[in-house]
């Protein structure tokens, strides 16, 4: 496996250096505790110790506003409007859940119909980790989902040792970038402080809810009638901020305006939540989930049930951002405590 070394001091000289290639969006404090990816030039903007930020970096992959295409009635066909040549970005510091969370997504928009306005910001942007080593607050569950270690996703890896970070390498992108950035191949001392690093994370990230992963589905299969999914009903708002800030949340509405001209106009795609109450009403005045109640078990059935029988994998990765933001203070991980003490 390939390792490199860069030390402390010269993380603005690195950073710099990217800066000058492509843009790069870090996490940048925002004051009372939050924290955004945003562009920065400098390693002095960027912070390296951060609770998830409050949107995930699926927003650079799939933005929250999308025009789809233009059209002109006077004209022949409509114009794409997707931007087919998106620019180089560099992503610097992405957490572990996070890149769980752009994995699933990657899944999601490669299968048929291919989404390739996604697939096209994919392929220019270049994704460098960063791990923890410790749980960035109480409301993190990434251990009980497995992704407090990295399993890929990115180009670089980024651990801290203390004066210097170990640097994976896991794809040809980062190599190349590596070598140009002049950082040195690391020793066999750095790679055994790397395997104390992951030694020491098996004491501090712990699984709380009382089971273990491999139950989860069996729990989901089981809790269907759960009187927990009531309780939750009742306290739900449906403000849709949950599925916001999730990272594999994917769900989008489509509309089309048309302007004053009458004769010209756009297609935008926008985020959608399955919390909202419209979301699945259809024509004829049906509602499948007009219940608050049954739109929090879908949202909790979309994470640990369905993607699990589709693609052999939780789409929660743990990063708690659907907890810091519920307005009602719906808690993820008491959810999944209750359940497993039904299941007991």
């Amino acid at each position: 496996m390939n390792y490199h070394i860069l030390k402390k001091d010269g993380l603005d000289g690195f950073i710099k250096k990217l800066a000058g290639q492509m843009k790069v969006c870090a996490p940048v404090a925002k004051g009372h505790g939050a924290f955004a990816f945003e562009e920065v030039s400098s390693a002095a903007e960027i912070s390296l110790k951060y609770i998830p930020t409050i949107l995930p970096p699926k927003k650079y992959f799939m933005p929250p506003r999308e025009k789809m295409l233009e059209f002109d009635l006077n004209g022949d066909k409509p114009k794409d409007a997707a931007n087919l040549e998106p620019e180089k970005l560099a992503l610097f510091g992405v957490h572990t859940c996070d890149l769980a969370g752009i994995q699933c997504l990657n899944m999601v928009f490669s299968e048929r119909p291919r989404d390739y306005n996604y697939l096209l910001r994919k392929e220019n942007i270049f994704i460098i980790g960063l791990e923890c080593n410790e749980y960035c607050d109480g409301n993190a569950s990434c251990a009980l989902v497995g992704n407090h270690y990295p399993n890929g996703g990115y180009d670089l890896f980024f651990t801290d040792l203390g004066d210097r970070f170990i640097v994976h390498v896991n794809t040809q992108k980062g190599e190349e970038l590596a070598e140009s950035q002049g950082l040195p191949k690391a020793s066999p001392a750095d790679l055994s402080a790397l395997e104390k690093a992951r030694d020491a994370k098996k004491h501090v990230f712990q699984n709380e809810i009382g089971v273990g992963p491999k139950l989860l589905p069996e729990i989901f299969a089981r809790g269907m009638e759960s009187k927990v999914w009531q309780e939750l009903g009742k306290r739900c708002v449906s403000c849709g901020n949950c599925t916001n800030v999730c990272p594999t949340c994917y769900c989008f509405d489509m509309s089309d305006t048309i302007n004053l001209d009458m004769k010209t106009g756009c297609r935008t795609r926008t985020w959608d939540s399955c919390q909202f109450e419209t979301f699945a009403s259809v024509a004829g005045g049906e509602n499948f989930r007009e219940e608050r109640a049954h739109r929090q078990r879908h949202r909790y059935y979309r994470k640990f049930k369905y993607p699990l029988d589709k693609f052999y994998r939780s789409f929660c990765t743990g990063c708690g951002r659907c907890t810091r933001t519920c307005m009602a203070k719906i808690s993820l991980k008491d959810t999944l405590k209750t359940l497993a003490a039904e299941y007991k």
